[in-house]
């Protein structure tokens, strides 16, 4: 895994992990790397300062991964803007989770066909693919972007 610092092209700046630097690369090229913040599909990678130690310096020896002391106090500062925006962004997930559909790469037609009227009205959510998104804006069906995909099952 590789963590990047990302910028999207308002300004906002954020953090996220990638199975390795193709991956990000990929996921870039497809459209599928978005501000954590605002949603914008224009995003860099930020100027970051990479972990690197001495030959043969372990991860514990530079201070990283130590396990932390559960008996010591929580700091009393005031959440960041970050971590206030990842709880409504947890929130957003679990109220759309709990309250619609999910019906993967049937989003787009079945979007259609409940504005059409062939199909029963309801909250859904899912996937769809650029061209497909586009059709439905330009034809008047509400649709929009969310800001998480759905986690990946794995094994």
């Amino acid at each position: 895994m590789i963590r990047y610092s990302l910028k999207c092209d308002k300004g906002h700046e954020f953090d996220s992990w990638f199975a390795s630097s193709a991956a990000y690369d990929s996921l870039r090229a497809a459209g599928r790397v978005t501000c954590a913040i605002c949603g914008s599909a224009q995003v860099e990678k930020a100027m970051m300062a990479p972990a690197v130690g001495k030959a043969g310096e372990k991860a514990a020896d530079r201070g990283e991964d130590q396990a932390v002391d559960k008996a010591a106090p929580a700091p009393l500062s005031a959440p960041s803007p970050q971590d206030a925006l990842a709880a409504r962004l947890a929130a957003l997930r679990r109220h759309v989770e709990e309250n619609s559909d999910y019906l993967g790469m049937e989003f787009a037609r079945e979007a259609r066909a409940i504005h059409d009227g062939e199909a029963p009205e309801r909250a859904i959510w899912g996937e769809a693919k650029l061209d497909e998104a586009k059709a439905l804006i330009e034809d008047g069906v509400p649709v929009a972007p969310l800001p998480f995909s759905r986690p990946r099952d794995v094994n």
